[in-house]
């Protein structure tokens, strides 16, 4: 399978740890140029970057913030200085509020519509916001991909607050409508809505845990962070020839993540 993709430029947001960065670590394996951004954490990005490197990429460094639409802008416009242009868009960065996912034990009617606004903000239309940056450049290329990176909540929920699963739920139509609106100029939008996934930000969970979660799987196993990145990198490439507007589901999306229950 030939990705087309030596040479290309993409911008992964979000890459300095879990999918983020195994799929800046694929797409640098197939000989990307690699754009990588972080929020706090530039020495996780560092270390990233040279493993796209060591890989046979190239890669780059960036900051950028979802909830300051003026890092969006200003690590797109980097980005195309150095490079020319970005061909490949993963908007892969989430605004989580706070360490973590959201706490089920809060009630709906808790959350304050500020907290409502900064999750829809960050998440919801800071993708948008990175969205319309990089249109322009793949318009006037005639050929782009964009992966957005949602999550299984988005369709099964989970208790207490709803602003996260709104927000990725949101994507959905983002990609719905961008598929028509750039299809003609030659770009492909997609959702990846992964499950409970093995990531190196999700250490010490225990394995009675996991397993239970593996058994309510087709395949009796979780995916990791890789098994996503080859899927985006493939929604993200020119072996996506045509597969627009469509929201892809690993394995694991079929388990119920610990804090769902039931």
């Amino acid at each position: 399978m030939n990705t087309e993709l030596s040479g290309r430029v993409v911008l992964v947001t979000g890459a300095s740890s879990g999918i983020g960065a195994a799929t800046a670590r694929a797409y640098g394996r197939e000989g990307a140029r690699v754009a990588i951004t972080y929020r706090d954490r530039p020495d996780r990005a560092e270390k990233v970057a040279a493993d796209v490197e060591d890989a046979g990429g190239q890669a780059h460094l960036v900051r950028l913030d979802l909830e300051d639409l003026s890092t969006v802008d200003h690590a797109v416009a980097t980005v195309v200085e150095r490079w020319g242009g970005i061909e490949v868009l993963v908007a892969n960065a989430v605004r989580w509020g706070g360490d973590g996912p959201p706490d089920p034990s809060v009630r709906f009617e808790d959350v304050s519509l500020a907290e409502w606004e900064a999750m829809i903000g960050a998440n919801l239309i800071g993708t948008a916001a990175t969205v319309r940056a990089v249109l322009p450049g793949m318009r006037a290329k005639g050929w782009g991909r964009i992966v957005l990176i949602s999550s299984s909540v988005a369709e099964e929920g989970l208790p207490g607050p709803g602003p996260y699963g709104t927000a990725k739920s949101g994507l959905y139509g983002l990609a719905r409508s961008l598929a028509w609106n750039g299809g003609r100029d030659g770009i492909l939008v997609n959702v990846v809505a992964p499950g409970f996934t093995l990531t190196d930000s999700r250490p010490g969970i225990p394995a009675f845990v996991t397993d239970a979660l593996a058994a309510a799987t087709p395949t009796h196993r979780l995916s990791t962070s890789d098994d996503v990145a080859n899927l985006i990198v493939f929604l993200g490439s020119g072996a996506n020839g045509n597969l627009t507007g469509e929201v892809i589901r690993d394995g694991s999306a079929a388990a119920r993540a610990p804090h769902i229950g039931g």
